[in-house]
This record gives C-alpha cells, sequence and structure tokens, in this order.
C-alpha cells in the first residue's frame, strides 16, 4: 500500500497502527531500532523535530520504506549528483 504523506503526525499515525498491528511494544521496538524509547514515543506523536537517521532506523525495523516522487525531468541531474557522491567528489550544486 502506498500513502502520501504531508505531515510529520500522519507518518506517526502510520507508525503506529504498523507497530500496533505487529504487536509490538514501544520499548521493543525501540529496543530493536536501537534508539530510545522515548525516540518512538515522539515518532509516533508526529513530533516535528526528529533526527532523520533514527526515523529511517525506526521505519525500517517496521519495515516501511520511504519513498520520494520526483518529476521525470529531474533524474539526470540526480544520477550525476549520485555518480559523483559514489565517487567521493563533492561536486558542484546543479
Amino acid at each position: 500500500m502506498k500513502l502520501s504523506i504531508r505531515s510529520p503526525e500522519e507518518l506517526g499515525s502510520i507508525i503506529r497502527a504498523v507497530r500496533k498491528h505487529a504487536r509490538v511494544r514501544q520499548d521493543d521496538l525501540a529496543g530493536t531500532a536501537n534508539v530510545s524509547k522515548q525516540f518512538a514515543v515522539d515518532a509516533e506523536r508526529g513530533k516535528a523535530t526528529m533526527q532523520f537517521g533514527k526515523l529511517l532506523q525506526l521505519l525500517d525495523e517496521l519495515g516501511i520504506t520511504l519513498t520520494v516522487d520526483i518529476a521525470d525531468d529531474i533524474e539526470p541531474t540526480l544520477k550525476k549528483i549520485e555518480a559523483r557522491r559514489a565517487d567521493g567528489s563533492p561536486g558542484k550544486n546543479p
């Protein structure tokens, strides 16, 4: 199922629903995702100022993949940026 997320609260609701469906306690999820219980609680509440890396860890632990929909004409620029990153060169902003 694909869902469009327009706010931290919407993402928090999804995190909570997936966790509850899996019958996982917040503290257990936090432990397996290697984040604090408070972080898991804040994520479910839709706290707007979350550490993105930790949020991705939490989503991964729940089997949630975050996707981004971009315009097709951006793809060549994105590939150039990714190639520079893979080469280790910082490059310039296009």
